[in-house]
């Protein structure tokens, strides 16, 4: 999955505007224009389609965090220079607040069945012997199960 596509999905999920969008950006400290937020959301084929870069994506998933559980006292956390699924899938799982059995509640509700143990997997530092690499199939899931569990219609 690209960049563009969860931030796309994110934005569906929740039904953020370009307002909402701008301010999540501001809630970690980054500016950014309606403009670029449209060439973000556009499909690869489209002439204006920008690539958004893993750095900006921390940015607006930090945002996220910030909006939905308030700012953190301390140093502000650094944007990952290198997002990977996992970093992806924590920062959604801090964002919103879940447990480990509310996310495969989610992951079930997509006919998609996983162990407690599995999934803890994809939360360990990539040294550790149970690491587990998140790949897209499973990010895609975990996003179509937010969708069915946040999205009105």
């Amino acid at each position: 999955m690209t960049n563009n596509d969860i931030l796309r999905r994110v934005r569906y999920i929740f039904d953020f505007n370009d307002d909402k969008m701008i301010a999540l950006f501001a809630l970690a400290d980054y500016e950014v224009t309606r403009a670029q937020i449209s060439d973000w959301m556009k499909q690869e084929e489209d002439a204006a389609y920008k690539k958004l870069s893993d750095p900006l994506l921390a940015l607006f998933l930090n945002g996220l965090i910030n909006d939905k559980r308030g700012k953190k006292d301390g140093p502000k956390p650094k944007p990952e220079t290198d997002l990977s699924n996992n970093a992806i899938f924590m920062k959604l799982k801090i964002a919103l607040s879940l447990q480990a059995e509310d996310i495969l509640e989610i992951m079930d509700s997509q006919d998609f069945r996983m162990s407690k143990h599995e999934l803890s997997a994809f939360f360990r530092k990539v040294g550790h012997k149970h690491y587990r690499e998140c790949k897209d199939q499973i990010l895609r899931v975990f996003l179509k199960g937010l969708q069915l569990k946040y999205r009105e219609d």
